[in-house]
């Protein structure tokens, strides 16, 4: 299934192709800076199945990722492995942001004392097991 979604100005355009490895809720505080929110809702797909339109730009948050936005607009949309294996992407930027549901909650250990979940999903101290 072919999905679309961009960013805020509509500068960025992205397409996807076909269903997400995982799609997960990070709480790490990486995250939380890095979306400027309290967690990072993203659906997790094969770099060869993202098509990318419009010039993004990216900061290196550790060794092992890159947190992608538009320069025009600012909108965070995608954390990409360095090594080529992965992209995540923002659930809110998609077009249908109803597209996917979350499945689990990584790294609840470092959410906000204020953010309770309860939504039934498994939720990891840190990474998944």
């Amino acid at each position: 299934m072919i999905r679309e979604g961009g960013c805020l100005c509509g500068a960025v355009r992205f397409t996807t192709d076909g269903e997400p490895v995982n799609v997960r809720i990070c709480h790490c505080r990486r995250c939380q800076k890095a979306m400027g929110a309290p967690f990072f809702a993203r659906a997790l797909f094969d770099p060869k199945a993202v098509a990318i339109r419009g010039e993004v730009a990216s900061y290196s948050s550790s060794d092992t990722l890159d947190r992608v936005f538009c320069p025009a607009c600012g909108t965070r949309l995608f954390s990409r492995r360095t090594n080529g294996t992965a992209i995540g992407i923002a659930l809110a930027a998609f077009d249908d942001r109803n597209a996917f549901t979350p499945t689990e909650h990584i790294w609840v250990s470092e959410k906000p004392a204020w953010v309770t979940v309860q939504d039934g999903l498994p939720q990891h101290p840190e990474g998944p097991t």
